[in-house]
């Protein structure tokens, strides 16, 4: 059996999807079609021949096209030009302008209909085909036939020129609702566009030769010159620059980057260039795997889309009996007229109208086209939002728990104070000696402690000491090792408790240092206890800004940490947040998780992605960090911060929200506005101008106002 996925073309809507799907499933040797509206793909399964299907999609008008082209928007009018239909609609429209031009000089009426039932015929056609179609292979009642047999009846009632505008208006609705999406993909593609297609590429003899990317491979080396973007996901090698890394990230303040660290496709080198040694390709780029996460993620409907689908799929048909009812019963009851008279409108355009209105157009795009938006709209600042469900749920959080290392907290101990006890407390060139003589003892160790250390030693450019000899490791207390001829032991309070005799002194001040959310270090010199050393995981100063954001907009925050409770609360007290929970394991953060839920309702759990992994599952939004960096934070979770750190948090909070409520105002609009025009329609008091006009401007109007996200400043 093969599984294979095409990226088609002329996907206006998510009802247009369902019924190609159908089709589809038709093709001799299909077993399963799946076609996706968000992303304009069809996912099939079966033992079929390819160029059989590529002619069944060519007839139904949605032809497979190349995945990797650009995605353009034209101008509306070429849009509406290149569009398969485009013959049908102009031609019709081109008819309708023809009768109305020849009406005003003057010509029968005779010419001037039958030109109108030829435009009818020739807009309709493609759409009476579809609905057809649909009802006779599929079973279904579709948009196309409810509009078909509104167009029908009022040419049966003599309304020429309001049957043939129908269908040409409605077309036009059809065309807007594919703009509007095309518009929505294009911005998340255009992604894509902010890797150059040629890079600089070096020569084994420091020569450059421009390339194109594609010509690139793993482990070649790249020149970056001032001002240009990165071409592929890569390690600086040679050169120090301030990048510029928002469209991963979404940090504003360009960030470092020395020989080592990580640089991504896309971002701008600054004010030096920086040689690149290449480690993903273009389509394994980290802006690759963004955009296919947010297309998968499209496809994952939230709850209201997904009642909204159920909605449309029995709408149609209740519609069209509706409008029996209102044709056949007021007539036969003796309450007026079937066919309109010179006074009022008979109850067979009374009905007619209340098709065209009913069309459920606007209802079923108003909240796919949002949710693209906004999906888009939080990936060109550096989030992933992974579907319309976690989306809701993010707009529906009530609180906040936080892992403490890593997230909020960087995640890496540093010296944060050395002090030497034959000093009377400030800093002198003792304090250095210390930390000297500890770096000599922990040179040779991979722990993150000893780690911590020898950095801060060599940041200082303290003299370095001979590495220690016969260093000896103290069973997870400590170290020891021989410098200068003596015995050097650095380790834990308990260990010197126990083996260091020292001065009450001493021990207030380790208490004091660790109530400061410090882990402290003594120093033995093999005569005498001669100093301590300070270590802490130090707090981003992103995360007190995020945590008191997130306070402002109404959130409980909550740390939950498997460190001791007092270095815990020094730490929740620095960041601000409403809650610490301290001494947890994994098992224990995930029943602290249930219980925030039991008591909040929706509830976030936020982390590295890699650990903690049930809490992240078991909260309403798992929520990953640093997902630029790693390909398993964004695998991981519900939603994924591209930068390692919490700024972008709040605004994603805040752009759930904004979308949510842009979702039912577009509902809301929709349903009132056609409730009103149907009772009007029911009434005789319209008209099926106003009818299909009041249809394609609701249309319009909850596109434009569904993709308010993708323009609009950060909320």
């Amino acid at each position: 059996m093969t599984n294979a996925t095409y990226t088609i073309s002329n996907l206006d809507c998510p009802s247009c999807a369902t019924g190609l799907a159908a089709s589809v499933t038709q093709v001799p040797g299909v077993a399963t079609a799946d076609v996706r509206y968000a992303s304009n793909t069809l996912v099939v399964s079966g033992t079929f021949d390819e160029q059989v299907l590529r002619q069944r999609l060519e007839q139904l008008g949605h032809p497979i096209v190349d995945a990797t082209a650009p995605v353009s928007v034209p101008p509306f009018w070429r849009y509406l030009l290149e569009r398969p239909d485009a013959r049908w609609f102009s031609g019709g429209a081109g008819l309708i302008l023809l009768a109305l031009a020849l009406r005003a000089a003057g010509l029968t009426t005779v010419l001037v209909n039958g030109i109108l039932v030829l435009a009818l015929a020739w807009a309709a056609f493609p759409i009476a085909k579809d609905g057809l179609r649909a009802l006779l292979r599929e079973r279904r009642w579709t948009i196309n036939l409810l509009m078909t047999v509104a167009a029908v009846g009022a040419l049966a009632l003599g309304d020429y020129l309001e049957a043939a505008t129908v269908i040409v208006l409605f077309a036009l609705g059809e065309a807007l609702e594919g703009y509007s999406s095309l518009r929505a993909r294009a911005s998340l593609r255009a992604l894509l566009d902010l890797a150059p297609p040629e890079a600089l590429r070096l020569t084994n003899d420091e020569r450059t030769e421009r390339v194109p990317v594609t010509a690139l491979h793993v482990g070649d080396l790249v020149l970056v010159q001032p001002g240009e973007r990165v071409p592929l996901d890569g390690i600086v090698r040679r050169g120090a620059s301030g990048v510029d890394q928002a469209p991963i990230t979404g940090e504003s303040v360009p960030v470092a980057k020395l020989p080592g660290d990580d640089i991504w496709a896309g971002s701008v080198v600054g004010d030096a260039a920086l040689t690149v040694e290449v480690t993903r390709l273009s389509s394994d780029s980290t802006l690759s795997r963004i955009i296919k996460l947010v297309e998968e993620a499209q496809e994952r409907r939230g709850r209201t889309e997904s009642t909204i689908e159920r909605f449309a799929r029995w709408y149609t048909p209740l519609v069209m009996v509706l409008a029996l009812l209102v044709a056949v019963l007021p007539p036969l009851l003796g309450w007026g007229s079937f066919s309109n008279t010179a006074t009022t409108r008979g109850w067979l355009y009374r009905a007619l109208a209340l098709l065209v209105i009913a069309c459920p157009c606007a209802l079923v795009i108003s909240a796919p086209v949002t949710l693209i938006s906004g999906l888009t709209a939080a990936a060109r600042r550096g989030v992933l939002i992974k579907g319309g469900r976690a989306l809701e749920a993010l707009a529906g959080l009530r609180a906040i728990a936080f892992d403490k290392t890593g997230t909020l907290t960087h995640g890496t101990p540093t010296v944060v104070g050395s002090r030497s006890l034959r000093c009377s407390g400030e800093p002198c060139p003792e304090c250095d000696t210390v930390l000297a003589l500890a770096a000599a003892v922990e040179r040779g160790s991979a722990h993150p402690l000893a780690r911590a250390i020898t950095v801060a030693a060599e940041e200082r450019q303290l003299p370095t000491l001979a590495t220690a000899a016969s260093v000896t490791s103290l069973a997870g207390r400590g170290v020891q090792g021989v410098v200068a001829g003596k015995l050097v032991t650095i380790g834990s309070h308990s260990l010197f408790d126990a083996e260091h005799p020292h001065d009450p002194q001493v021990c207030q001040l380790v208490a004091h240092a660790e109530a400061a959310g410090n882990t402290t270090m003594l120093l033995c010199d093999g005569d005498s206890v001669r100093g301590m050393i300070s270590v802490a995981d130090t707090v981003r100063p992103e995360s007190q800004q995020a945590v008191a954001a997130l306070h402002a907009l109404g959130l409980r925050t909550v740390m939950l940490t498997g460190d001791n409770a007092t270095v815990a609360q020094a730490i929740g007290r620095e960041v601000g947040v409403d809650d610490v929970r301290a001494n947890l394991l994994p098992a224990d953060k995930l029943s602290a998780i249930d219980v925030l839920r039991q008591h909040y309702g929706a509830v976030a759990m936020v982390g590295d992605g890699i650990n903690d992994t049930p809490a992240l599952a078991a909260a309403s939004v798992g929520i990953a960090i640093g997902g630029a960096g790693s390909a398993q934070a964004a695998e991981t979770a519900d939603v994924v911060l591209m930068a390692a750190h919490l700024q972008q948090l709040p605004l994603v909070v805040r752009l759930a929200r904004r979308v949510q409520r842009l979702i039912k105002a577009n509902i809301g609009l929709s349903l009132s506005t056609k409730a009103v025009v149907a009772v009007l329609a029911v009434l005789g008091m319209t008209s099926l101008w106003v009818a299909i006009l009041a249809d394609v401007g609701m249309t319009l109007l909850v596109t434009t106002n569904g993709m308010r996200p993708l323009w609009e400043k950060q909320p």
